[in-house]
């Protein structure tokens, strides 16, 4: 089918407001609906309302439909999406640690610069010169300090690890070749080496999709985590098999908090969230008995 021309003009924020009742929403508040249109642009909200049309073409929405509901909807994604970013936040500071230590202790103090440990050649030159850039452009004392000090081509690892993104953490880990440093710092954790690598990449497109205050609800992520096996035992069977949506990615979260923060409020927080009145769960792939199973269960200290 040929391309059309774009021909449609900008609206106004009461324009958007009459085009959405023509379509079948209610408003409580037109006002008060401008005013959020003001502030929170009508593609944005969009992605909330969608689920709610029952014309595609149209776009006409289902009986019942109203703008407080979408406002809701909005609001939880929003707090959900801070919270999941809290757990990122701390999964990806310890397995930095874990990474820095291992191979710092294993490999030495540049091993990052060591051609000889990656699986990939190619690869590997390319995260040296992500790496570099990174280091770059980092407003750190310590890294300035280090450069000022020593000559070489990039700061010792546990420097270095400091100020690389969570997606160059998960190259790094995914192209380093010894089997027994990969398996060190997969233990620290439970879990085999080839499911962190998974996680790891998974957790970066979940934190790029965070970082851009993109949404988490409904959203079907393209890199998808593998499901354990072995270890930890019992973990399996918290997954939703065949799914690429966030409910996967929270037992993941539960499971590494867990680990890294014994007595952590996370957990809680989130069910506090997750019961937010009237938000369609499954449209984030939680089974019927999510609040039963043993990964939402408070852990005993």
């Amino acid at each position: 089918m040929p391309k059309l021309p774009f021909t449609k003009p900008a609206t106004t924020h009461e324009e958007q407001v009459e085009l959405l009742q023509s379509r079948g929403m209610s408003f409580s508040d037109k006002d008060k609906a401008c005013f959020y249109l003001q502030h929170i642009n009508y593609y944005r909200l969009g992605a909330y309302w969608l689920p709610f049309e029952v014309d595609p073409i149209n776009h006409t929405f289902k009986v019942g439909t109203n703008f407080e509901t979408v406002l809701e909807l909005y609001n939880f994604d929003r707090s959900l999406r801070l919270l999941v970013m809290d757990a990122i936040e701390r999964i990806e500071i310890s397995v930095r640690t874990s990474w820095t230590y291992h191979i710092g202790h294993n490999h030495g103090s540049h091993a990052h610069l060591d051609k000889k440990l990656a699986f990939n050649k190619k690869r590997f030159g390319e995260n040296i010169g992500t790496m570099e850039k990174e280091v770059k452009r980092a407003d750190e004392v310590f890294v300035r300090h280090a450069e000022k000090k020593y000559k070489e081509q990039l700061p010792a690892i546990w420097i270095v690890s400091e100020v690389i993104s969570l997606g160059l953490l998960s190259k790094l880990y995914a192209n380093l070749k010894p089997m027994q440093t990969r398996s060190e710092i997969a233990r620290a954790y439970n879990l085999d080496e080839k499911v962190l690598g998974s996680w790891l990449h998974h957790l970066t497109h979940v934190r790029n999709t965070c970082a851009h205050h993109s949404r988490l609800w409904n959203r079907e992520f393209i890199a998808t985590p593998n499901k354990p096996k072995n270890k930890p035992e019992g973990l399996a069977g918290e997954f939703k098999d065949n799914s690429r949506k966030l409910y996967n990615t929270l037992v993941i979260l539960l499971h590494f908090m867990d680990v890294i923060s014994p007595k952590h409020k996370w957990r809680s927080k989130m069910v506090n969230l997750l019961r937010t009145p009237n938000i369609p769960l499954k449209s984030m792939d939680f089974p019927d008995d999510w609040q039963n199973r043993k990964i939402w269960q408070e852990v005993s200290a």
